[in-house]
């Protein structure tokens, strides 16, 4: 078990040496008044549409690079078609947090959003330009946040490409329900969403991709169920299965993410 740890910790290092000698990688970080925390971004590349990465699970801002993510699209990003910014998260702090009651979750969860949209997006037009086109993903419980901050923001997110997600937020609450679950679960708000505005802005959007494997740790029904929900509205979008032998792994997103960067933008 320790080679494995002394090993993983290797390839990391390997795999982050050469993202700082090919590719502008820079970190910066701020006070957030939304979360009252440090929270740090992780920045790849010059130019090109911005691509907003949220971990999954606990995990932080350099999750995707120490899985190889970065490296995968490392020839999008030198060659300017797409500047990456990977943010933090605080799900330690809400939902996967145990010990937590499930009203202080659901307000953490919605400071969060607020952090991303109050604060995130700005940077991101600072650091690029008023106008660039800000596309959100994820894989695995990122997803989910990705597609729930495209479909409350369309008009600041103008994308997502979701991997791996379930968009049911009601399956991480252990039973708790609320207005702040309530409208940070998709299928749920989606469903019931008369709104043209958000209708409209949806529509218009050329970047709606729900990817998932069909193997082990994969529940590509959650991806179908979403679907089947902008169907429903008449919001073109993207559902995209990929066989039996895919699973919910990381080598499956270094394939997935570098693909859809290719042939759809």
């Amino acid at each position: 078990m320790k080679w494995i740890v002394e090993e993983e910790v290797r390839n990391w290092l390997i795999i982050s040496s050469k993202i700082k000698n090919e590719m502008h990688r820079e970190i910066t970080s701020w006070y957030s008044p939304s979360l009252n925390k440090e929270m740090e971004v992780a920045v790849y590349g010059h130019y090109g549409f911005a691509l907003l990465l949220i971990p999954t699970a606990a995990s932080d801002f350099l999750e995707y690079e120490r899985n190889g993510l970065i490296e995968s699209i490392k020839t999008f990003i030198d060659s300017g078609k797409v500047k990456v910014y990977c943010i933090n998260s605080n799900n330690g702090e809400s939902w996967l947090n145990p010990y937590m009651h499930g009203y202080d979750k659901a307000v953490r969860h919605q400071l969060f959003n607020d952090y991303v949209i109050k604060e995130v997006i700005p940077f991101i037009k600072d650091t690029t330009s008023s106008n660039n086109e800000i596309i959100a993903a994820g894989a695995s419980f990122g997803a989910f946040h990705a597609a729930n901050l495209f479909f409350k923001h369309p008009d600041l997110i103008n994308g997502v490409i979701a991997m791996s997600g379930c968009y049911d937020l009601s399956v991480y609450t252990d039973g708790y329900y609320d207005d702040n679950v309530y409208f940070n679960s998709p299928v749920h708000y989606l469903a019931q969403l008369k709104a043209e505005w958000h209708l409209s802005l949806y529509r218009e959007s050329r970047h709606i991709h729900f990817v998932t494997g069909s193997g082990a740790h994969e529940r590509p029904e959650y991806s179908q169920h979403i679907s089947a929900i902008l169907n429903s509205k008449n919001v073109h979008h993207e559902l995209d299965i990929w066989g039996a032998d895919i699973p919910h792994d990381w080598w499956v997103w270094q394939k997935m993410l570098p693909y859809y960067l290719e042939t759809r933008f």
